[in-house]
């Protein structure tokens, strides 16, 4: 049982990182949000490197828990990591294999609390497309793959919008040429134009969702992250929003 008073600011001990790292697998939601993940993320900027790597190789293992709430909140904690500057390759590649495929997309549970394994998961995104070392054309393709994997369940918490904002984001790296920029809505495009008459289905409900706000970011500019004053514009703007009406329009006729 962690003493959570007992805790310290800054620079804690093996032991005391060990036990914090393994409350965010807790099912208790006041344990794993309001404790474990708010007191490792005060942690991350003041740990040396070789903690940050040893607690990132720790939260990418995640991926493949049993439990969900473990495998939704390693992706705040690797977030937290890689704005601060620490990366491996082997994160990036354990988060591309976990989250087009994780099919429980539940917002908020009301014994478990957040699980929203697409909005955290879009938070790493976001982490990893500010990141120069991670190329930003793969992350547009994966933010694609996320919302056109087949699902039952809309969004209802927002997911759109922290999936959006991510995604814009990635898009205003600079060295994304026009093609590369709009590369990622092809696959998009094929599932829309092979649609058929009925209920839209869940996924494809999600998809224009969210490329709605990632074409008003386009337009109004992206900030770099939420709340900052600094707003950054997507270099292939126009192209970009230009190609999401054509997009949409194959699903919504009246958008175009």
């Amino acid at each position: 049982m962690i003493d959570w008073t007992a805790l310290p600011d800054r620079d804690p001990s093996d032991a005391e990182l060990a036990a914090v790292a393994e409350a965010l697998r807790s099912p208790d939601p006041v344990e794993r949000d309001e404790r474990a993940y708010s007191r490792l993320a005060d942690w991350v900027p003041g740990l040396p490197e070789e903690r940050r790597l040893a607690l990132g190789d720790a939260m990418a293992a995640r991926f493949e828990d049993p439990e969900i709430q473990a495998r939704t909140f390693a992706p705040l904690v690797l977030a937290r990591l890689v704005r601060a500057g620490t990366l491996r390759a082997e994160w990036l590649a354990a988060f591309a294999r976990w989250y087009p495929a994780e099919s429980d997309l539940r917002g908020h549970h009301p014994e478990l609390g957040w699980l929203h394994a697409v909005a955290h998961g879009a938070d790493l995104l976001a982490a990893f497309g500010q990141h120069p070392d991670v190329r930003p054309e793969p992350l547009l393709s994966l933010g694609a793959a996320r919302l056109l994997a087949p699902t039952g369940h809309v969004f209802d918490a927002m997911e759109d919008d922290r999936l959006g904002f991510a995604l814009a984001l990635t898009l205003t790296r600079p060295e994304l040429t026009e093609r590369r920029a709009v590369g990622w809505l092809d696959p998009v495009a094929e599932v829309f134009a092979a649609g058929q008459p009925g209920p839209v289905p869940g996924e494809v409900s999600n998809t224009l969702r969210t490329l709605r706000v990632v074409h008003l970011l386009t337009v109004r500019g992206v900030r770099s992250r939420w709340g900052d004053a600094e707003v950054r514009t997507v270099p292939h703007g126009a192209t970009v929003g230009e190609r999401i009406v054509e997009v949409l329009s194959t699903a919504a006729a009246y958008i175009g």
